[in-house]
């Protein structure tokens, strides 16, 4: 179960305010990745709060009403598109949104404690911690929030293109998204520089191409 220990190694080496910032949808062939930095109060505590993939759907949604509704806890989270994914690649489009939400923060953090491993040119001190969203409390709040705010956001996106399932799989790989990506073509919401979008696209200019040449 995660803990403060980690914020307070922090806090014992003279940080004050300490973020922990994770990211959700780094891995689907649709729609923006997300990055939620959280400031937790000193003495937070909670029995519930853990990795987000851990826990259900419900308890996701109780927790982020929960976290983005007490006063007490600062957060910011940054929505990366889909275009600037593909700019940039998936991993520089994830330390960009990490960095603007650090950035956003008010007040700003004096360190960070990040998921994973460290990002680069982050502009205050960082620990990076492999699995943190089971090991801090902040990062694991900042996995919520993220998690949450993705899935709204990817519900709405189903509405504007139904024929994917994005209200179902969120734009992972699933071999239902995969047989609509064969069918309909990618969307404007797709990463086109992930390769099996990049396949889809390139053969529905293929049998675009041979329809007009069979004309």
């Amino acid at each position: 179960m995660p803990t403060l220990d980690h914020e307070n190694q922090l806090r014992a080496a003279g940080h004050r305010i300490i973020a922990g910032i994770d990211e959700a949808g780094r891995g689907p062939l649709a729609g923006p990745v997300c990055v939620a930095a959280v400031v937790l109060p000193g003495d937070f505590t909670h029995p519930l709060l853990n990795d987000s993939k851990k826990l259900t759907e419900k308890r996701r949604e109780e927790l982020y009403a929960e976290l983005t509704g007490d006063r007490r806890i600062r957060w910011h989270c940054e929505t990366v598109t889909a275009a600037e994914i593909d700019r940039v690649n998936i991993l520089q489009a994830t330390w960009l949104g990490m960095r603007r939400c650090a950035l956003a923060l008010d007040p700003q953090p004096d360190a960070a404690l990040i998921d994973g491993r460290p990002v680069r040119d982050f502009p205050v001190p960082q620990l990076a911690l492999v699995k943190g969203d089971s090991l801090s409390f902040s990062i694991a709040a900042a996995s919520i929030i993220a998690k949450v705010t993705r899935d709204h956001l990817m519900l709405s996106l189903a509405r504007q293109h139904p024929y994917y399932g994005f209200e179902i799989h969120k734009g992972y790989p699933t071999p239902a998204h995969l047989e609509a990506l064969e069918r309909f073509g990618p969307c404007p919401e797709h990463r086109h520089s992930f390769a099996p979008v990049a396949r889809a696209a390139d053969d529905g200019l293929f049998r675009f191409a041979a329809a007009r040449r069979a004309r």
